[in-house]
């Protein structure tokens, strides 16, 4: 295993564990793409997804499904295609890479925000479209129309409230432990309504696939396009757990826990591959457009701060 090559885990990786080529295209969209510019000419991603051994068509077939679906937009220059990050998509990739490159929440006062959707505020078809925007970001339902969660991002909970319509039309409060009433800890309720198991089993498998690749890329003899590969493959992976994931602060979850020791390892892996990889991402677009930027300020501040190597 220590001795495995790049070619080898790439070429593992993509057998065991093989990426949907959409979901792909919108990984490469977020942690590299949008860091220059947030626009590609359709040449440069059919190079970009060439080591991941997704053909030409295949490339287009996604890339226009990614238009329909309000993900990209297009324009043509005579017989080339060009794609930028479409305005609306803008705010879900920005709350991705919020997700993604921030650290796992150490700090935490003890309040919990609720959600309350009452009977007499809206109907049951915005009762229920509320609710799965929310438990898709983390929430929790307690009862009937109160959905609760001890950290969340606020700017993403006004977002949902607008986004559904529900702005103005139910209670945000927050509230945390009555001292000396008798009431069960407010901390209980994360084993009563979140099941951690298949989280807990993500993230060690996210550990497992990309325990090698510290001292892989430490070795220094990786090319530009293998360095891209993984690092692309390691956000790929890392996103998709973390999909899955509350988000709850760590002093609620269980100790150790997975998610911390994964969000470690993903950075590790990150610093060590995100100058060779940006070395090829930069080609290959600059291939097609020869002002395409260097990365913004926003990418050197991922994990915490990229340290030049």
């Amino acid at each position: 295993m220590n001795d495995m090559t790049s070619t080898e885990w790439i070429a593992r990786s993509l057998a065991t564990d093989p990426p949907r080529h959409k979901s792909l295209v919108v990984t490469i969209c977020g942690d590299a793409i949008a860091p220059h510019g947030g626009a590609f000419w359709l040449g440069s991603m059919i190079e970009l997804l060439a080591p991941f051994g997704v053909n030409d068509r295949l490339v287009r077939t996604s890339v226009f499904r990614l238009v329909q679906e309000g993900w990209l937009t297009a324009s043509r220059e005579g017989r080339r295609s060009r794609y930028a990050l479409a305005p609306t998509a803008l705010p879900r990739f920005e709350r991705a890479n919020r997700r993604i490159y921030a650290a796992p929440g150490q700090d935490w006062d003890g309040r919990w925000t609720f959600v309350l959707a009452t009977n007499g505020s809206i109907d049951s078809d915005l009762r229920a479209l509320v609710r799965k925007e929310l438990e898709w970001e983390g929430f929790a339902m307690l009862a009937s129309g109160v959905m609760a969660h001890p950290a969340p991002d606020r700017d993403l909970l006004r977002d949902i409230l607008a986004r559904t319509g529900a702005e103005g039309r139910v209670f945000v409060c927050q509230a945390d432990e009555v001292p000396d009433a008798g009431s069960r800890p407010l901390p209980e309720l994360v084993g009563d309504c979140w099941n951690l198991d298949a989280v807990v089993l993500g993230y060690r498998g996210f550990i497992e696939t990309f325990a090698p690749l510290p001292a892989l890329l430490a070795r220094g003899d990786v090319s530009p396009a293998h360095a891209f590969a993984i690092r692309t493959l390691l956000i790929h992976a890392y996103r998709r757990v973390q999909l899955h994931d509350p988000m709850l602060p760590l002093p609620l979850l269980p100790d150790p826990w997975p998610g911390a020791d994964a969000y470690a390892l993903a950075r590790t892996i990150y610093q060590l591959s995100h100058e060779r990889a940006e070395e090829h991402v930069l080609a290959m677009l600059r291939v097609e457009d020869a002002a395409t930027p260097g990365a913004d300020a926003a990418f050197r501040g991922r994990f915490g701060g990229l340290a030049p190597r």
